[in-house]
């Protein structure tokens, strides 16, 4: 059949027909992550996700990059591009091997990093939008490839409002109009528009009270913003969750139904058991929930993705992949290249570069070790900061770890021969006595503080750590934190009567069994007090160390499993307590102290930025972040990284982890008011260059911003010389700052290059929620350049064509949820589905949704609201568990005069929305408008008043 061999049809054809020669039963079958071969039509097995997030991950060894976030310090499309290419040629590689090795890619992560708490912070790449969409369409692109076929299939994730791990299946994302046009959509449009990515992954969470997997826009907007068909494939598992923790639909084939109609194609549910998946869309069939039009289009999608790869024809020559370019030394060279451009110098006092020969200290949890994260792929070899900088220089590594004991009154925990914990003879009441030199190693144990709690313990006799073993029983069997759940890690509660041990994941306590076996607890029961001798022994080990050294290097953060992941998000900033004490005995030891913070996010290290001179900061660098590290720490390479996120000095700075309105809480760099620890896109360098005198031009819809940058140093420059701009009068809250554009520049010693950065007007848009488009307004602006959001050093006046918003009519009903600001309300869906799509709708045809008060007294507000010469009467779509009353103020929530008072009668359901008519009095012109609710969990959908 002609889709079985090169023709000269298009794609659309050729899916076609491929249709017509399947079964009815054969093309629900394509809807499941696990697609059956079809053998009579000659179609292969196919699988949907292959993990590629920052490098091949969970098919063996293949070269692991820096982490994404540590990829964007980079500012460096270029790079991530390539990273991508590399990434891709090792699948194809891997692939001829291991059929688990399916093209279609989950990455990139195009989620903008709005908290830093956010447990999966580590995956994305920036806090700013357009930032993100540019590094994520550059990562794609390399996935892709471009060819006239795509090496692969990226997928852009996790669409959408997807910051939070915290409940993450059932919490609601609230994104009203204007943070979903200007901060959410911006980040993940962009691989999709330019064709780089082909297909989607909605996120767990609902947005707006509706899951994100049966969100309209997925039809509404992403389909029509990409230039050929796309595969939406569901996150694991997040289809049963439709009808189970969300409750949304009352049973699966509902649910599914729902799904297929919203635009899911694939069903990523149950693993490779696709069998009660199908079941479900069978019986929506069978129901007449959907029809097979339905699972047809669906179909189409997938088969659209598989005809592009290539599928169906010879093998292209970019497939013919040896595997010996995993891990090849090109890969090798880019990996160290990576993690070299993304290291970041926060702080130097004039410490660094160290100067060789030196006897440097390296000290710390990370100093010696390269950790995987849950996306990783396996290290073919790893280069720890020790070995990175022992190329060099003469190193002492202390890992400054506490060397613990453990003792109750019946006797010391030691490690058994089977490598399980017990209790051994009389205690030898060290009490908090370091242990000696010459301690028997089977029960000595080493401390390690990963944050928020979080310790793991591993044997000084076998270098394993402590886990969880059959029957509930502890043994010294893991290699580290590690696996979907970790059961490695503990929290130790101090009381009077000693320390009790509590396992993070069960919350179950460690107790001693009558047979001298430490075992966990049953659920509830109280657990064993234990003694712990040796506390304080870590500090003051690196503490010589770093007295004996010209140099310490302290490498301290996180560890990717633990405290901060998936399914997990950070309580604070704090970096763990146990390592900052190891941090302050090195820097009182040897002033000369450089701290490298190794993690997937940032931290609150105030203390540190006062007293440490040198702190340096990358993401988990991958195989190669030793020799990076080194080349940076010595001089060797120029500090090229820039943070894309802000780092803040205390939580109090940041709003609520669920509060995703950043307009009205004021987050992100863009609306943050206060003094950053480091602000977004900061980043120091060696050498020293100046800026001279911006130009600013507009021209042909672009603006153009040129400025000169001279290197006065006597060693080449990096620089990122960033472009922002600031809307200084608008009639909406509008950004401290927006990036955008920026030019990295290398600058020889006593040189000067011009550095030109160019945007479109368009950019220059704001979300227009009166009419429900994007304008660029009429109002003063200027342009600031600078090496960071806060680091200014030029200030020029922009002067491009706008328009004036113009007053809301208050006489065309207008969607609740396009209010410009709000205080006390959620989101919520009117419908439990909106309607069909029609084919000439515009893009901004999507359905709006309902504004429901949390508590009592919330409010929304309305400013600019023509009346004209008055109104007669208010008309709301109305919704409330019991009797309840809106109010319709003028000027101010509280105080300003009612104009109308709507009473609202109790309905049936939460979609259950009533018409309720009241007269209005006392208001005519232009005014704000504030609509009250006066009781919890009452909804308005719409407003509108009527004329005289």
């Amino acid at each position: 059949m002609s889709t079985t061999n090169p023709t000269r049809q298009t794609t659309e054809d050729r899916v076609e027909d491929l249709i017509r020669s399947l079964t009815p039963e054969e093309r629900l079958g394509l809807l499941h992550q696990y697609q059956a071969p079809v053998e009579r039509l000659g179609l292969a097995a196919f699988r949907t996700g292959t993990e590629a997030l920052h490098g091949l991950a969970w098919l063996g060894e293949a070269t692991v990059f820096p982490q994404a976030v540590g990829l964007a310090a980079s500012w460096d499309p270029a790079l991530l591009r390539r990273v991508g290419e590399a990434t891709a040629t090792e699948l194809l590689a891997v692939r001829r091997r291991d059929p688990r090795a399916g093209r279609n890619v989950w990455a990139p992560v195009t989620n903008p990093l709005r908290d830093p708490r956010w447990g999966r912070n580590e995956e994305g790449y920036s806090e700013d939008p357009w930032l993100t969409g540019l590094l994520a369409a550059a990562y794609a692109r390399g996935l892709a490839g471009d060819g006239p076929r795509p090496r692969t299939a990226p997928t852009v994730k996790h669409f959408l409002g997807y910051n939070n791990e915290t409940d993450r299946c059932t919490t609601s994302s609230d994104l009203p109009p204007r943070v979903l046009r200007e901060y959410e959509l911006p980040a993940h449009l962009p691989a999709l528009s330019q064709g780089a990515a082909l297909a989607v992954m909605p996120s767990y969470n609902l947005v707006n009270g509706r899951p994100a997997h049966l969100s309209p826009l997925i039809n509404r907007v992403l389909r029509r913003a990409a230039p050929g068909r796309i595969l939406v494939v569901s996150d694991a598992h997040a289809p049963a969750n439709l009808f189970g923790l969300q409750g949304f639909h009352p049973d699966g084939p509902t649910a599914y139904a729902h799904a297929l109609r919203a635009g899911l194609d694939s069903f990523t549910q149950d693993d490779d058991r696709p069998e009660a998946t199908l079941a479900h869309l069978r019986e929506a069939l069978d129901r007449g929930l959907v029809s097979q039009e339905d699972v047809d289009e669906a179909a189409r999608n997938v088969l659209s993705v598989r005809v592009r790869l290539g599928e169906f024809d010879p093998e292209p020559h970019h497939e013919q992949v040896p595997e010996e370019v995993v891990n090849c030394p090109g890969h090798r060279s880019l990996a160290r290249e990576a993690a070299t451009r993304s290291l970041t110098l926060l702080r130097n006092d004039g410490l660094l570069p160290l100067r060789a020969p030196l006897r440097i200290a390296v000290i710390g949890q990370l100093g010696d070790t390269v950790l995987e994260d849950w996306y990783s792929g396996t290290l073919p070899y790893a280069v720890t900061a020790r070995q990175g900088l022992a190329e060099h220089c003469e190193v002492e590594f202390v890992e400054g770890t506490d060397r613990i004991t453990l003792e109750t009154g019946q006797g010391r925990v030691v490690l058994g021969a089977d490598g399980r914990l017990r209790l051994d003879g009389a205690p030898h009441g060290q009490g908090e006595a370091p242990p000696g030199e010459d301690a028997d190693l089977s029960g000595l144990f080493d401390l390690l503080d990963w944050g928020g709690g979080a310790h793991a313990l591993r044997s000084a006799a076998n270098g394993l750590h402590v886990d969880e073993a059959p029957g509930d029983a502890l043994a010294c069997t893991a290699p580290g934190p590690g696996t979907w759940e970790v059961r490695q890690t503990f929290l130790l509660t101090r009381s009077a009567d000693g320390v009790r041990l509590t396992q993070v994941h069960t919350g179950r306590h460690v107790t001693v069994a009558e047979d001298g076996a430490l075992r966990l607890g049953p659920e509830g029961a109280e657990g064993t007090f234990f003694r712990v001798g040796g506390l304080g022994s870590g500090a003051r080990a690196a503490a010589k160390a770093a007295a004996r050294a010209d140099a310490a290097v302290v490498v301290a953060g996180d560890h990717p499993m633990v405290n901060g992941r998936e399914t997990q998000d950070r309580t604070d900033l704090d970096l763990p307590a146990a390592q900052e004490r190891v941090l302050r005995a090195v820097h009182e030891a040897n002033p000369d102290t450089a701290l490298v913070l190794c993690s997937g996010y940032p931290y609150a290290v105030n203390w540190a930025d006062a007293h440490i001179p040198a702190i340096v900061w990358s993401a988990h660098g991958g195989q190669e972040y030793g020799r990076a590290l080194a080349d940076v720490l010595l001089g060797r390479a120029e500090p090229a990284g820039r943070l894309t996120q802000t780092w803040y000095r205390d939580t109090a700075d940041l709003p609520d982890l669920l509060e995703y309105d950043v307009i009205g809480a004021g987050a992100t760099y863009l609306y943050f008011g206060g003094t950053p620890l480091y602000p977004f896109g900061h980043g120091l360098g060696y050498a020293t260059v100046e800026y001279g005198r911006a130009r600013v031009r507009v021209r042909d819809d672009r603006v153009t911003v040129e400025v000169p940058v001279t290197n006065t140093g006597d060693r080449t420059a990096e620089e990122v010389v960033q472009v922002y701009t600031r809307q200084t009068d608008s009639r909406v809250r509008q950004p401290f700052r927006t990036l955008r554009g920026f030019a990295r520049l290398r600058i020889g010693a006593g040189r000067t290059e011009i550095a030109s950065v160019s945007f479109e007007v368009d950019r220059l848009a704001v979300w227009d929620t009166i009419g429900d488009r994007f304008v660029v307004e009429e109002a003063p602006r200027e342009v600031l350049v600078g090496r960071s959001a806060s680091d200014v050093v030029a200030t020029v006046p922009l002067d491009v064509p706008g328009e004036p918003i113009q007053p809301r009519d208050a006489f065309t009903a207008w969607s609740a949820d396009r209010y410009d600001e709000a205080h006390g309300v959620r989101l919520c869906p009117v419908t439990p589905e909106p309607g069909p799509v029609e084919p000439d709708a515009p893009e901004t045809a999507v359905p709006g949704d309902a504004v429901r008060a949390r508590t009592d007294g919330a409010w929304v507000s309305y400013r600019d609201v023509d009346l004209g010469d008055g109104a007669a009467e208010l008309r709301v779509g109305a919704n409330a568990p019991r009797a309840a009353t809106v109010l319709l103020r003028l000027g101010d929530p509280v105080t300003g005069a009612v104009l109308a008072q709507v009473p609202v009668p109790a309905g049936d359901g939460v979609h259950d929305f009533t018409e309720v008519r009241t007269p209005v009095r006392g208001a005519s012109g232009v005014c704000d408008l504030y609509l009250v609710l006066e009781d919890a969990d009452t909804a308005v959908s719409e407003l509108v008043l009527g004329a005289p």
